[in-house]
């Protein structure tokens, strides 16, 4: 568990799967999904990347599947909760070190208690904080965009996605809008349940009727601020250094 947030990777080939346990996982203030998997390669790619405390881990899937991917995890290890429609593999799951192990569909009060184990497991040596990215690697149909952070105006959330704007394009990057936050720092600040600014990139902000308001940015873009991420928003603005 990284500090007081249990940071959790999906991994299912079955996309309402994934989306049914992202909605229970909803109910845990503490816990974060960073990310989404469809298949065991995409998993252990993103674990390096990614970091998560924990896998939530479908074991039958095409290709590499989940019992794989438990033996080529790299050290340290995250912690392991099987999600399978198949009760049979509970042996080698736990053989494969597993900390818990649920049945489709999986009850909200099963999950919980896995989630308990994962918080009171030991914990392992801390991992020194990772200073924010300086740049996005952004996958795209054989292509991998390049985005430095430093041109980027602002992020939306599309359902499991993230657009990241720049002045000249938006690629779509397969993230959470709140687990890409998390890595990219005090730099941005979401104003908007499914949007976040570049601080350094709004010139001002003005109101509108019931308490929203709009923040113009030096490009002339625009972006959504609802009434309660308005105070934050101005907070960050007060705190930020200008522009270079």
């Amino acid at each position: 568990m990284s500090g007081d947030v249990l940071k959790l990777l999906i991994v299912d080939d079955e996309a309402p799967a994934r989306a049914r346990l992202r909605r229970l996982l909803e109910a845990h203030a503490d816990v974060v999904v960073v990310g989404e998997a469809a298949g065991g390669d995409e998993a252990l790619q993103q674990v390096q990347v990614l970091r998560p405390d924990a896998l939530l881990l479908d074991i039958q899937m095409p290709g590499c599947g989940g019992l794989d991917v438990a033996a080529s995890l790299p050290e340290p290890a995250p912690a392991l909760v099987f999600v399978t429609a198949f009760d049979h593999y509970a042996l080698p799951a736990f053989d494969a070190a597993a900390l818990d192990y649920l049945l489709k569909p999986v009850e909200p009060e099963r999950l919980a208690r896995a989630l308990q184990r994962l918080r009171e497991r030991t914990p392992r040596p801390a991992r020194a904080t990772a200073a924010p990215p300086a740049q996005l690697l952004i996958p795209d149909r054989g292509r991998t965009h390049v985005v430095p952070v430093a041109q980027i105006l602002w992020l939306e959330a599309a359902d499991n996605y993230v657009v990241v704007h720049t002045a000249e394009r938006a690629p779509l990057m397969r993230r959470t809008l709140q687990a890409l936050l998390q890595d990219l720092g005090d730099a941005f600040v979401r104003t908007h349940r499914g949007a976040a600014v570049a601080i350094a990139r709004v010139a001002s902000v003005q109101a509108r009727e019931r308490g929203d308001s709009v923040l113009l940015l030096h490009g002339g873009q625009q972006v959504p601020c609802s009434r309660g991420h308005r105070a934050g928003v101005l907070q960050a603005l007060a705190k930020a250094a200008p522009a270079p």
